[in-house]
């Protein structure tokens, strides 16, 4: 057992997911899924694609509702909660595809991402421009080394630099948890080492703030067995193995699923 694998189940987890289904028609897109985050941890989430992982995402982010099962944030049921009041009890996401203002500079981004966590569409067209939050994004801004660009407009960035606004867009509101949508699709595979590294110094020491904990679906193998502390294995709706990245690499039934997909 590594140092870096240090997250035993002791005191409450940081979200709890108990038992998720959810089915479209005949299709039982997750059947029964139960996992928990520790505080503090980086927890990847992989499979084959069909495996659910958008499906048990979307539950995660309010997007979908659940048949049945539960998701405890904080040991409180959020299970019904929308995206707007999960982000306001400190759950961030970044998307897929990129969510950034093209026409907004960069350091203005982060600051309108973090007065959508405050308030409502009239404060963040009338409020005071930078309503206190300049610090935090400039901190941001420095810690994601974007500084060169910070007041360039975000749709005149590189695609992987997008990929960083957006990565930093979630990260504004200092949340507990943030769940990382395929941080690595479309990404110059050169980057990817650095968003790993930058993703592991946020979750050591956020800017401001409290540790973060990540969730992190992803297709790129090497980067989730070097950022992740454990990972859950889906196959068809249902959770194939729990483990750190040295079990999971062991773990014949998760090499035949991907083998024989």
């Amino acid at each position: 057992m590594s140092a870096r694998h240090h997250h035993r189940p002791d005191g409450q987890p940081l979200l709890k997911v108990s038992g998720l289904k959810k089915a479209y028609g005949a299709i039982q897109a997750v059947g029964g899924v139960s996992f928990e985050v520790h505080p503090g941890e980086i927890f990847g989430v992989i499979g084959p694609n069909g495996s659910g992982k958008t499906t048990l995402f979307n539950s995660m982010l309010g997007q979908i509702k659940p048949d049945a099962g539960t998701i405890a944030l904080h040991g409180e049921d959020v299970t019904r909660l929308g995206p707007l009041e999960l982000n306001r009890r400190g759950v961030g996401r970044t998307f897929q595809t990129l969510q950034v203002f093209g026409k907004m500079s960069v350091r203005d981004n982060l600051i309108v991402a973090a007065q959508e966590h405050r308030g409502t569409m009239f404060s963040r067209m009338f409020a005071p421009t930078d309503s206190g939050l300049g610090a935090r994004a400039d901190a941001l801004i420095d810690q994601f080394r974007i500084r060169h660009v910070a007041h360039q407009r975000a749709g005149e960035l590189s695609y992987g630099q997008q990929k960083l606004v957006d990565i930093a867009m979630a990260f504004m509101s200092e949340p507990a948890l943030v769940l990382l949508d395929e941080p690595c699709a479309g990404v110059n595979p050169s980057l990817v080492g650095g968003i790993s590294t930058l993703l592991k110094a946020l979750n050591r020491n956020p800017a401001l703030g409290q540790k973060s904990s990540f969730v992190v679906i992803e297709h790129n193998m090497d980067f989730v067995m070097d950022l992740c502390h454990r990972i859950m294995v889906m196959v068809e709706g249902q959770v194939l193995a729990i483990g750190t990245p040295a079990e999971i690499r062991a773990n014949k039934q998760v090499l035949d699923a991907y083998l024989g997909d």
